[in-house]
């Protein structure tokens, strides 16, 4: 994948620096996407730009930004004007201050970006600044212009590199004293407490991305599936529901039949005679085309 720096600059520790580019750390998968029908034509339907006066339509690449400044009175605004307002942290990410690593509500955490350096000239005062933070274990503050805003990012190390994450404001959030304020003060029952407590630590493993694939896009596609092949598909079978009523008894059953979470043993050897009887699981018939009507 080619992939092409969002933002290109320098990063500064004092009076260190070193050219650095960033990448998007994240790309958009093989999502399904849907489009918008017409169920009377089955034909797609297609959004035209317009005049909100005139109803002309216009091309997108003929429009410009405008701020509205009165109602319904806008100031057009071109590159030019955009350029003027650059800043410092349009070119450059200087470390205002290092926090501890879990001093950052996750709630703060949005956008994340690979740090890399942008050609070999600073690449010794990158993997030095790479070194130090990774040996502190901190987290660097700084500031970025990306879209037309200035973000707070926090810098941390992956693996051989670093990352940048952009930080909500608390002007960003929702205040949430209006959703837990009615929540009661007084402390839980101990007992229950110490079961919920030896609950988590028998459930407590490592984690791993790939066990926590889209369940939903998965059992989606398989409706996809059956749809264009024009067969029903089973049900998924619903969860049953717990009879139990008293918290503590649910507590001491879950606990009761709870398993430690440990890593995956290897597979065992498949003989070779087991290996003919078992069907290829790889095998599917290919779907079948829509017919149209």
């Amino acid at each position: 994948m080619d992939l092409r720096p969002i933002w290109r600059g320098h990063l500064r520790l004092a009076l260190v620096s070193c050219p650095v580019a960033l990448f998007t750390a994240r790309h958009d998968r093989s999502n399904l996407h849907f489009n918008l029908i017409n169920p009377k034509t089955g034909n797609r339907v297609r959004m035209v730009a317009h005049d909100a006066e005139t109803n002309d339509d216009l091309a997108r690449s003929d429009l410009v930004k405008g701020y509205e400044f009165k109602k319904d009175q806008y100031l057009l605004m071109d590159d030019e004007d955009f350029e003027k307002a650059r800043i410092e942290s349009s070119s450059v990410l200087t470390i205002e201050k290092f926090v501890d690593l879990d001093s950052i509500d996750p709630i703060y955490f949005d956008a994340s970006y690979y740090v890399a350096p942008d050609g070999e000239a600073g690449t010794d005062v990158y993997m030095v600044l790479h070194e130090a933070i990774q040996r502190t274990r901190r987290m660097a503050l700084s500031r970025v212009v990306i879209g037309q805003r200035e973000r707070v990012v926090a810098l941390g190390i992956t693996g051989r590199g670093m990352v940048a994450h952009t930080l909500h404001e608390t002007k960003d959030l929702n205040d949430a004293a209006a959703i837990f304020d009615d929540l009661p003060t007084t402390k839980p029952d101990p007992e229950m407490v110490k079961l919920a407590t030896q609950l988590i630590d028998r459930q407590t493993g490592k984690y791993d991305p790939a066990d926590w694939d889209d369940r939903y896009e998965a059992r989606l596609r398989a409706v996809i599936a059956a749809k264009l092949e024009g067969r029903d598909l089973e049900e998924e079978p619903e969860a049953q529901a717990s009879n139990v009523v008293d918290l503590m008894e649910a507590l001491r059953q879950s606990l009761g039949g709870a398993t430690k979470a440990v890593e995956k043993p290897p597979a065992k050897p498949v003989t070779k005679s087991a290996a003919k009887a078992a069907p290829r699981a790889t095998e599917k018939p290919a779907p079948k085309q829509a017919r149209r009507k």
